[in-house]
């Protein structure tokens, strides 16, 4: 199950970041893109073959409708409560490497609570939960920690010291990370999510650097897994996190070890990055044939 981070992403082409300073730039065409994290993890393990429910906060507009369309047509058993400040959005500037830039407008109300009577049954059914770093789902924590549910969130680019991180690092038993946020100090800073947590696994991803992997069972030093090769030019790499962590997630589930969800993890970060947007999830073919 995944729960919260859906959203619209507008995707501008531009030569380079960052990008000059003028009134007016021509770009290629401006793309939509529905999914965001939680949707591009519901998306991404849904095409891996896993069952997937979804449950969020979505707005009662025009990106909501796209956003609902898109997780229908992926196979994503999805139910939406309506948030009175509508659907999240983000603009991605997207060089032609693949690199990319992104304003992101969370936009939920600080209170935004989701209605334990509408998440707990489908809690007390589901195998692991995903959880996106948005605001109210860290109130379901306590929730699927005492039914005994494993649970896995993404901190992205989580440089270790910004509070509203903490409680998710924390609490999750599988945390996934970026390198850039931390960037040379990322091995102590998974060194605490062990050691102050209760996660068994912590793992960052560094792009092109590959990925790392620290247990709380082995070297105090993360063991580097290294990156996949395109299989085409890269396109864009928004979503590649998201798809590293689908895969990661389907190893787990399949029974695989660590390192080998690691591995599967970098190849479908890879492919992901020659996919514009959320538009063609890996498949568990295309996906173990590439480890």
């Amino acid at each position: 199950m995944v729960v919260g981070g859906s959203g619209v992403d507008t995707v501008v082409r531009v030569d380079s970041l960052p990008v000059p300073l003028a009134d007016a730039i021509g770009v290629g065409p401006i793309r939509e893109w529905p999914g965001q994290t939680g949707g591009n993890v519901a998306l991404g393990c849904q095409a891996l073959g896993l069952n997937v429910k979804f449950l969020d906060f979505i707005g009662d507009d025009w990106t909501g409708g796209q956003v609902r369309e898109h997780l229908a047509k992926g196979g994503v058993d999805f139910e939406g409560l309506i948030s009175p400040a509508g659907t999240r959005r983000a603009v991605n500037l997207v060089e032609k490497t693949g690199r990319r830039m992104s304003f992101y407008d969370a936009r939920d109300p600080e209170d935004l609570r989701m209605p334990r009577e509408f998440y707990l049954p489908h809690l007390r059914r589901a195998r692991r939960v995903h959880v996106s770093l948005t605001n109210f789902t860290r109130f379901l924590l306590d929730d699927i920690i005492e039914l005994g549910i494993p649970v896995s969130t993404d901190l992205h680019d989580w440089d270790g010291v910004n509070a509203y991180h903490r409680e998710f690092a924390y609490r999750a038993d599988l945390v996934f990370l970026s390198a850039a946020g931390a960037r040379e100090r990322i091995a102590p800073v998974m060194r605490e999510i062990l050691r102050e947590g209760r996660a068994q696994a912590v793992v960052a991803t560094a792009g092109a650097g590959g990925s790392y992997l620290l247990t709380r069972e082995g070297s105090r030093t993360p063991r580097p897994i290294p990156a996949t090769v395109p299989p085409a030019p890269v396109v864009d790499s928004n979503g590649a996190g998201d798809a590293y962590v689908s895969a990661f997630l389907y190893g787990q589930l399949d029974g695989r070890d660590l390192d080998d969800c690691a591995r599967l993890g970098a190849v479908a970060g890879a492919y992901a990055c020659t996919v514009e947007g959320s538009s063609s999830p890996i498949t568990s073919e295309a996906l173990l044939s590439g480890v």
